[in-house]
């Protein structure tokens, strides 16, 4: 196994690229995310670890955000009493107060899911020490944070002081969400702090231990408690310092602060040798399964790993009442919310590969089904309507509103109010888990009310107009065009979701009678609901154009401005924010795959190869890919059609939004749907992966050109199938 590709290596410090690095350089566990900011911090960063459920609405907030908890990470070190530092600035090295960093290195190992960084470091004094950070958010017990650092003395010997602390000084950008009066506690060689969120009372322990051959006191003050010890190193002689740190909340334990000193005194005996063992062997579980092998591109085996890593450390794995944010936990982005990003982009890799952890995730929408059943209800239909956002409590929560444009002006947003498909997209990841996973238990006691549910609410929300049904104000995958009528992608996924209601029934009543009868009951099942659902079936308005053989992206599309987005390149933002916000909306230019999306997840369902290319042909050149969801599944898409250079093209972009930043964002957080894309793309439109009758098969794969081989593993109903694809000839 060739290391590098399995290395995301930073060589040299760029404090330019610091926020985008924090993000990149994330660790995880499925329980917690940690950004990778320095221990001995740096100017301007944005240290966070974000903990999954723990959320808060803060005075002053429009909505509730997750939350930045106490910062586990800082070590801070002095050299003959010069503080260790990154000194970035050519006036810097004229003051020998400040030292002189000679050299940095950092990497993140993507197999074993550990952050690593090298320094060189010259101290006032003249002496030099090597520095050599580790530091890993353990995959065995999820509550266990651990870090080495190790201090080589290169020349002479220097006297070195080490203060190990904690910071309960935390915001999430400003946003305060802790009550001032935190426990602090510091006894026994262990610091710790005990923090309850203001308007949410969840109650967050952290404790922490330095472990090291030298005597260790209690220091710092205030909210920073801290462990500090000091020892001589002769020349070429190592020192080894190592800090366990432990996390609960009071979603996990009655008592955190309690739980979490006698569990990091237990792991300090266990030591940070064993608990690596442990760690490393955990991750080797997973990507036994996970890992897609790419033979003939080095650069995109690489950057695939990268992804698929950032949803394996952002998939809760114990816990059914979390889910995984657009943002994951790399990141203040979005404010940690859940969106259709988890459904039809992040489940699909984990129901194939990590089928527990998909279901994990599907039992987070199913214990949130009675807040989408008050926002059906408050909106005056039946059934449940799950929000377009959603946090701790199922309810929506999605903003109104926009931040303040720099005229002053905010924009409304109507995502929470009328775009409506989530609850088809949800549908969908639990009809495609069942049909990988043969999980009949999950889909009797669980998954076939979240279908049926939602189904209640189409057959309520479809309007009867002039002898058809339509669904008037919504919003597609496309957000450039707000509150349209008759979205074909809408309209043509709510007729799958009935067609799929009416099978599940079916199923029940022949394989789960009494679960059939049970949710008939409880749900109102009648057989004049079930006529409408198969009435709307046969009448709803698909647009289509009879003489272009292409579908209508909405009735009207076509009528508005043509921008011809391909001849804005290059460019580094979307053409909307070019041209506008007020024009682009009145434009044919299109936010993300949305006719072509509706493509990737309904295949030759939705038509014949030739409108499948009639529609390719239309809209991908109006497509300006402002979102991230996009090009993923725009390579799926063109991979499925034989548009290989293109398909490639696409996939090249998708795979390296974060790595390369190409949306200008990444410091916000890593974009879970892309990751999930990716995944998709590779195995569904260029392998050719499908659920047959008989089983999963691979039907007209089509690699591009470079590719020698590629190589995969799926579960299907709990057996592990492996796959292989060569390339052309």
């Amino acid at each position: 196994m060739a290391r590098r590709l399995w290395h995301i290596i930073e060589r040299g410090f760029y404090p330019d690229r610091q926020l985008h690095h924090e993000t990149i350089f994330t660790i995880g566990n499925g329980y917690l995310g940690t950004r990778g900011s320095f221990e001995e911090g740096y100017e301007g960063d944005t240290p966070s670890t974000l903990v999954h459920g723990i959320f808060d609405h803060a005075p002053n907030m429009l909505v509730p955000e997750l939350v930045n908890v106490p910062n586990w990470l800082p070590i801070h070190i002095t050299i003959d009493g010069t503080p260790f530092r990154l000194v970035t600035q050519a006036s810097d090295y004229m003051r020998p107060q400040d030292g002189l960093v000679l050299g940095f290195e950092r990497i993140l190992e993507l197999d074993r899911g550990i952050l690593s960084r090298e320094v060189l470091f010259r101290a006032a004094s003249g002496n030099i020490v090597r520095l050599i950070f580790e530091r890993f958010a353990s995959l065995d017990n999820e509550h266990i944070l651990a870090q080495r650092v190790r201090v080589i003395a290169v020349d002479g010997s220097p006297q070195i002081e080490v203060e190990a602390a904690l910071d309960g000084d935390v915001t999430n950008a400003g946003a305060q969400h802790w009550l001032p009066d935190m426990t602090v506690l510091a006894e026994n060689e262990v610091i710790g702090l005990e923090a309850k969120t203001q308007q949410s009372s969840y109650v967050v322990g952290i404790a922490s231990k330095l472990i090291t051959k030298s005597a260790v006191q209690h220091t710092g003050s205030g909210l920073q408690p801290g462990l500090r010890t000091s020892l001589q190193l002769a020349q070429e002689d190592e020192a080894v310092f190592d800090k366990i740190s432990v996390i609960y909340s009071s979603r996990d334990v009655t008592a955190p602060l309690t739980s979490a000193v006698a569990e990091v005194q237990k792991a300090a005996k266990t030591g940070y040798d064993q608990l690596l063992a442990q760690h490393t062997r955990e991750w080797s579980k997973y990507w036994e399964t996970a890992d897609i092998l790419i033979e003939g591109d080095d650069e995109c085996q690489l950057a695939l790993r990268f992804t698929t890593y950032h949803i394996l450390i952002t998939a809760p794995r114990h816990d059914e009442n979390a889910s995984i944010g657009a943002k994951t936990l790399s990141g203040l982005g979005y404010k940690g919310h859940v969106f259709w990003d988890t459904e039809l982009f992040a489940l699909p890799p984990l129901t194939l590969t990590q089928p527990q952890l998909a279901r994990n995730l599907l039992m987070y929408r199913y214990h949130r089904l009675p807040g989408a059943r008050h926002k059906a209800q408050a909106n005056g239909f039946e059934g449940a309507m799950f929000p377009w956002e959603s946090t701790d409590t199922g309810e929506e929560t999605t903003p109104q509103w926009s931040d303040p444009q720099p005229d002053g002006t905010r924009i409304r947003i109507w995502t929470g109010d009328t775009e409506q498909h989530i609850s088809t997209d949800i549908a969908y990841g639990v009809w495609q888990y069942w049909h990988w996973t043969g999980d009949d238990d999950f889909l009797k006691r669980y998954g076939a009310e979240i279908i049926l549910d939602t189904a209640v609410f189409w057959g309520s929300r479809v309007e009867e107009k002039n002898g058809r049904y339509e669904i008037s104000q919504q919003i597609g995958p496309d957000e450039y065009h707000e509150n349209v009528d008759n979205s074909v992608f809408t309209n043509r996924m709510v007729v799958w979701h009935l067609e799929t209601a009416l099978s599940l029934l079916d199923w029940l009543k022949n394989h789960a009678a009494s679960d059939h009868d049970r949710l008939a009951a409880t749900l109102k099942l009648t057989p004049d609901r079930l006529a409408k659902w198969r009435d709307i079936i046969a009448r709803m308005v698909i647009p289509f154009d009879a003489e272009k053989q292409i579908h209508i992206q909405f009735p009207g599309f076509f009528d508005m401005e043509y921008i011809p987005v391909p001849n804005y390149t290059p460019r580094t933002s979307s053409v909307q924010a070019i041209v506008g916000h007020s024009r682009s909306i009145q434009s044919q230019v299109i936010k993300q795959a949305d006719v072509v999306m509706m493509m990737a997840l309904l295949g030759d369902q939705v038509a014949n190869r030739e409108v499948m290319l009639n529609n390719w042909n239309t809209y991908y050149p109006r497509t300006d890919h402002g979102s991230s969801l996009s090009p993923a599944m725009h390579a799926w898409v063109a991979g499925r059609l034989g548009l290989m250079e293109t398909a490639y093209d696409m996939f090249h972009h998708a795979v390296h939004i974060d790595l390369h930043d190409n949306k200008g964002n990444v410091r916000d957080g890593i974009h879970a749907a892309a990751c999930g894309g990716v995944f998709q793309a590779v195995l569904f439109g260029f392998c050719g992966l499908e659920l047959t009758p008989e089983g999963p098969k691979l039907v007209e794969p089509r690699l591009p050109e470079h590719w020698r081989r590629v190589q995969f593993n799926v579960y299907y109903r709990g057996a592990k199938h492996t796959f292989e694809v060569g390339g052309p000839a």
